[in-house]
C-alpha cells in the first residue's frame, strides 16, 4: 500500500510547482526557494552542526513550538535547531527565532527528496509538531536511524477513523515513531489505538506560549485605532463559508450603538475574497492595512494583517474564535483566552476538543450552537461588563492553571534526544 501511496505522489509531482505559483500570487513566500520541497538545498541551506529538527508545518504548529525552540538553545548550547515548515506563513513566523535556528521547507513525501533532506542535514533526532506524520518521512527516518517523536500531539476521533481505513499504510507509520508526547489523556488514547507506542501526556505547548508586555503595548494601541469608547469585538480565525454566515447574522442582530465588528480571516491567500464579499454586499469596512484609526461611522474592519492575532484579541471586549461555525475542528481558543477575552466558540471544536470542554466548564468560553446564537451572545457581552469582567477572570485562571506542558514534555524527551547523541 505504501508503494502505491508514493505511486500516487510521483503523479502529482509535475504540478505541484504550479500549485505553489498559484498560491504565490497573495502569499510570495510559497515561491521562494520552490526547489528545497523537492529535496534540492543549496550550500546556504546546510545546517551547521549537531542539528536537532522541528517540523512546525503552519503558522499555529510555529507559535506552539516557540517554547520548545527556546528549550533546545538553552539545553544545548552547541546545537543548531532546523525548523522546517510547509506553509508561508509559518515559515514568516518562524524567521524570528534566532541565528541558531535554521529554517528550511521540509519536502514533499516522496523517497528522493526525504533522502536528500536527511543527507543534507542529518539530524540526531527530529520532532514533529501535533499531527504532521507522513508514511515516507517515518520510513526514511527509521532507515536512518533518526528518532522521530510525535510532540504536542493530537489526533481527533474523525481523524483516527480516517486512518483506520488506511490502517496498512498507517499503523505501521505510527509504529515507527521513537515515541509520543500527547496533549490530553484523550489523545494519547486514539493515537495508541492508530499505532503509536511509548504514549504519555505532557499537556498542550500552546498554554506555555508566552503572553509578553509586547502583546498587551500591541492590543492597546489597536485598541486605539479602533476606538476607545466603542464597544468592539472580533471574529478571528474565520475560515471559507464563516463569514457569509456571520454578516447575515450581524445584518438581523441587535448590538449596542457604535459596535465595532472585526473580522479577521484565518489565511491571508483570502484577505482579498473576503474584502470582495464585503463590498458585494454593500459594507462599509476599513482594512487594518490602512494602518488608520477607525472612523465612528465604519462598523466593520478587515484584519488583513499578518502576526497581530493576539493583540486582536487583546483589543476585543469579546472574541469568536473561527473554525467552528462549519465542521472544520476550530481554530486555536487558548490564545485568546491567554489575554483574558471572553471567548466565544461554535459547535464544532473537534480539533481542541478537551481544551475547549474545559475552557467552557471553567466559564473560561462559551460554546453557541450557530451564527445566529453567536451574534446574540455578543450582544449580551457587550451590555454586561459584570459577566465580561467575570470571565475575564475565569480566562486568566484557566489559562495559568493548565502552564506547564514545555517542563513535562522536556522531562520526557530531554533523556531521549540525548540518548540519540551529542548534548
Amino acid at each position: 500500500m505504501r508503494k502505491l501511496y508514493t505511486l500516487l505522489w510521483w503523479a502529482a509531482l509535475p504540478w505541484l510547482p504550479l500549485r505553489l505559483w498559484w498560491r504565490g500570487r497573495r502569499e510570495p513566500g510559497y515561491r521562494e526557494k520552490i526547489g528545497e520541497r523537492f529535496g534540492r538545498y543549496g550550500a546556504a541551506s546546510a545546517a551547521a552542526r549537531d542539528v536537532l529538527w522541528i517540523h512546525a508545518v503552519s503558522l499555529g504548529e510555529t507559535r506552539a513550538a516557540a517554547p520548545l525552540v527556546k528549550r533546545l538553545l538553552r539545553e544545548f548550547p552547541a546545537s543548531t535547531v532546523l525548523l522546517t515548515h510547509m506553509t508561508a506563513t509559518g515559515r514568516e513566523a518562524g524567521a524570528s527565532f534566532g541565528d541558531r535556528v535554521v529554517q528550511a521547507w521540509l519536502p514533499y513525501d516522496v523517497p528522493f527528496a526525504l533522502s536528500s533532506f536527511l543527507a543534507r542535514f542529518s539530524p540526531r533526532a527530529g520532532m514533529l509538531m501535533e499531527t504532521e506524520v507522513w508514511p515516507n518521512l517515518t520510513a526514511a527516518c527509521a532507515s536512518a536511524r533518526i528518532p522521530l517523536f510525535l510532540v504536542n500531539a493530537r489526533l481527533s476521533e474523525r481523524s483516527l477513523r480516517g486512518y483506520r481505513r488506511f490502517g496498512s499504510v498507517t499503523a505501521p507509520m505510527f509504529a515507527s515513531l521513537a515515541g509520543v508526547a500527547a496533549q490530553t489523556a484523550a489523545d494519547a488514547a486514539r493515537l495508541r489505538e492508530a499505532g503509536a507506542a511509548d504514549v504519555v501526556v505532557t499537556g498542550n505547548l500552546k498554554f506555555d506560549a508566552a503572553v509578553d508586555d509586547a502583546v498587551r503595548v500591541r492590543g492597546a494601541a489597536l485598541r486605539e485605532t479602533f476606538g476607545t469608547q466603542r464597544p468592539v469585538w472580533v471574529a478571528a480565525s474565520t475560515r471559507e463559508g464563516e463569514e457569509a454566515l456571520l454578516l447575515d447574522a450581524l445584518a438581523q442582530a441587535r448590538l449596542p450603538p457604535g459596535t465595532l465588528t472585526v473580522i479577521v480571516p484565518r489565511h491571508p491567500q483570502r484577505f482579498d475574497a473576503v474584502a470582495a464579499l464585503l463590498d458585494a454586499r454593500k459594507l462599509a469596512f476599513l482594512r487594518r492595512s490602512a494602518d488608520t484609526r477607525v472612523p465612528d461611522d465604519v462598523a466593520l474592519v478587515l484584519g488583513d494583517s499578518l502576526g497581530e492575532l493576539s493583540a486582536y484579541y487583546a483589543a476585543a471586549d469579546v472574541a469568536f474564535v473561527g473554525g467552528s461555525l462549519l465542521p472544520l475542528g476550530g481554530q486555536n481558543l487558548i490564545e485568546s483566552i491567554a489575554v483574558g477575552t471572553p471567548t466565544l466558540v461554535g459547535p464544532y471544536t473537534y480539533n481542541f476538543s478537551e481544551a475547549a470542554a474545559q475552557a467552557i466548564a471553567a466559564n473560561a468560553a462559551l460554546r453557541v450552537a450557530d451564527a445566529k446564537g453567536l451574534l446574540g451572545e455578543v450582544g449580551e457581552l457587550l451590555r454586561d461588563p459584570l459577566r465580561r469582567g467575570r470571565m475575564r477572570e475565569a480566562a486568566l485562571a484557566f489559562h495559568a492553571a493548565h502552564r506547564g506542558a514545555t517542563d513535562r514534555l522536556w522531562a520526557w524527551l530531554a533523556p531521549r534526544v540525548s540518548r540519540s547523541g551529542g548534548g
